[in-house]
């Protein structure tokens, strides 16, 4: 595979919870050849192992996904008994970008580089798109409302307002960045090419936990229909040379909340070694 990169770049980098470890490869590949791209985007998890890249701490967002992960066993239905969450975010948003693996906010904030990350704003139904670097307290409520999940994670807050995970309003965000002057795109998913979801109908739950936010109730349930169509456009224009696509190639066994340590490196070093095959040009 071969990239032409170029000032219209753009790295897009999708979500999907601990199949994130994929982008982790891809991204430590791409910090120990030094390559950067003038613009990039991220979404949930997309956005957490984003952080890690532009800061260029390569090996961090690994360490957190899998070597942590094995240490301190952050994922489970325990804590949405203590934390009304699927995972322990005192422990990621707080206690790991603060002690365990300090997060790098001066290399980050002296990067050049445009960096985005994606929320869902719970009052609109809309994704709000963020660009911060000087305010370390922000970058984290932006970062842990792209990833907080609808029905397993609280709502979060980003200047006081309600936000959820970006996935649910914009979870591929390609044509923002195109929209930003960035239509050279190369694009990091973690499924399959030819996945789509599930189109789903009209859940009571949805009105039950959400019932304050009609808007946000609607974007869900057009979630799965606008990332499909998404997809549609991403193999489009792939095909036709327009966009660079780096994905799994091997059945995929990891699942959002996976906790399979073996499965997971597994996935990483897919992830490393697809986008070493990648003949980046400037």
């Amino acid at each position: 595979m071969r990239y032409i990169l170029d000032d219209r770049s753009s790295l897009v980098l999708e979500g999907g919870g601990m199949r994130g470890v994929f982008t982790c490869g891809v991204l430590d590949n791409l910090m120990e050849r030094g390559i950067r791209f003038p613009f990039s985007i991220g979404v949930s998890a997309g956005a957490c192992n984003g952080l890690s890249y532009m800061s260029g701490q390569k090996g961090r967002a690994k360490f957190s996904n899998i070597d942590l992960l094995a240490k301190y066993d952050y994922v489970g239905l325990r804590y949405l008994f203590t934390q009304r969450n699927i995972m322990d975010f005192k422990l990621l948003f707080e206690k790991f970008p603060q002690e365990i693996i300090p997060y790098d906010y001066k290399a980050y904030a002296s990067a050049p580089e445009r960096f985005v990350m994606v929320t869902t704003n719970c009052i609109t139904g809309e994704p709000n798109y963020f660009e911060e670097k000087e305010s370390p307290e922000r970058i984290i409520d932006i970062v842990r409302a792209s990833s907080s999940l609808p029905y397993v994670c609280p709502i979060a807050h980003v200047d006081g307002i309600p936000m959820l995970d970006g996935g649910i309003a914009d979870s591929i965000p390609v044509r923002y960045a195109c929209g930003q002057g960035f239509p050279n795109s190369f694009i990091v998913l973690t499924r399959n090419r030819g996945y789509r979801k599930q189109i789903k109908k009209e859940a009571l739950y949805n009105k039950l936990f959400y019932r304050k936010f009609p808007h946000l109730q609607k974007a869900i349930l057009q979630r799965n229909a606008i990332y499909n169509a998404t997809l549609d456009y991403i193999e489009e224009m792939e095909d036709k040379g327009l966009m660079t696509v780096l994905r799994p190639q091997k059945p995929l066994q990891v699942d959002r909340v996976e906790k399979d340590i073996s499965k997971l490196s597994a996935l990483y070093e897919e992830g490393y070694d697809l986008a070493s095959a990648v003949d980046f040009v400037k």
